[in-house]
């Protein structure tokens, strides 16, 4: 019982923090073209309690705890639908409408939700390295297991890898991530032997893992070990830690997109997309292991809110950008009616997926 109110509650936590950034993104940026917030809420459904700030917005914390909103003056709903009055809106009421601002003003705020996660993830990731360091492992082959994939195509220790299927290879670290991606695909390497360049083709294997959780999963691997004595964590300084979480912030979104266009392709199987529980679980694994591991997993997952958010489908902030973006184009908006069918249709999608997602979830669990 304990260990399910801790999960629960490191949940919370880490939900609340992404969902805050994300929506106070779409809030300082309606502020500041002049928008009126009405509503700021962590959660839907019954408010739970709140207060009014001095500029007349609800903070509210709310009965169901799975997302946030704002409500700008004049939104219908939580998805921004506009509001039907019976009456003109007088020029004060269309000066703070959000419908009634400009289309670059409407993108502006919608896009600042996903900047804000991206924004807060490159912030945390560049206090970590600056703080704690940023783990440096040389890319030198330390040891080649009997039988792997790397044995196979001929690596010996010492080699060191310069580049995976063209990307460039900087840090031993950079191997962990690539392999996996790769699904069991073969991989050109390029390595350095003795300072002369030499190139191998790798087949790995897929192997049953742990995924951290107590589930097997079926994960890529090489079949090399990273050289101990070239281990090693650096402490950057601003303009490095910087760069580092830049790029890891990029890396993180591009390797979702290539893990999510497998999937599509049929190429890894959709049962390994988690949804709630599964972060609800590794929320509270994350929690158990200290509050630096529950930052960075805080931090990741604002990336993939981001990210996601970002996807054209309607109800999401990505529908929305698509709508502004053809409003721009035409020179007006799409009829009333193509956009209440694109929101039924989006609606439709991301509750088919959050209940796919969740299926996966339930059917991993050892009841």
């Amino acid at each position: 019982m304990l260990d399910l109110l801790h999960t629960v509650l490191s949940f919370l936590v880490v939900l609340t923090a992404v969902v805050f950034v994300h929506e106070f993104g779409h809030f300082l940026v309606a502020r500041l073209n002049g928008v009126r917030v009405e509503v700021f809420s962590i959660g839907f459904g019954r408010e739970l309690f709140g207060f009014n700030d001095r500029y007349g917005t609800r903070w509210r914390l709310s009965l169901l705890p799975l997302g946030g909103y704002v409500r700008f003056f004049g939104d219908a709903d939580e998805t921004s639908g506009t509001a039907e009055t019976t009456r003109p809106l007088s020029k004060a009421e269309e000066a703070v409408s959000f419908h009634h601002k400009r289309v670059g003003q409407r993108f502006a705020i919608v896009l600042a939700g996903p900047m804000a996660n991206f924004l807060f993830s490159i912030v945390v990731f560049a206090g970590l390295y600056m703080t704690i360091g940023q783990p440096h492992s040389a890319p030198v082959v330390g040891e080649v297991i009997a039988g792997s994939a790397a044995a196979e195509a001929g690596l010996l220790a010492g080699d060191r890898i310069v580049a995976i299927d063209g990307t460039p290879i900087d840090r031993f670290q950079d191997v962990r991530r690539v392999v996996p991606l790769s699904n069991g695909a073969p991989l050109h390497i390029d390595i350095l032997r003795d300072n002369a360049p030499l190139a191998v083709i790798a087949l790995p294997r897929m192997v049953e893992t742990d995924d951290g959780l107590g589930n097997k999963v079926q994960v890529a691997q090489l079949g090399v070990k990273v050289s101990l004595s070239q281990a090693d964590v650096q402490r950057l300084g601003p303009l490095d830690a910087l760069g580092q979480a830049v790029g890891q912030t990029w890396q993180l979104s591009a390797d979702t997109l290539t893990y999510l266009g497998q999937v599509v392709r049929g190429n890894r199987s959709a049962e390994e997309l988690g949804g709630p529980v599964r972060i609800a679980q590794f929320s509270g694994k994350a929690a158990e292991r200290g509050v630096l591991d529950l930052v960075t997993f805080i931090a990741l997952l604002s990336v993939n809110l981001g990210l996601i958010n970002l996807f054209p489908i309607p109800m999401l902030d990505g529908g929305h950008l698509m709508f502004y973006t053809i409003e721009a184009l035409r020179g007006r908006p799409l009829g009333a009616r193509a956009q209440e069918y694109g929101l039924r249709f989006g609606l439709a999608l991301v509750l088919a997926m959050m209940v796919f997602a969740t299926w996966n979830d339930l059917s991993l669990i050892n009841w």
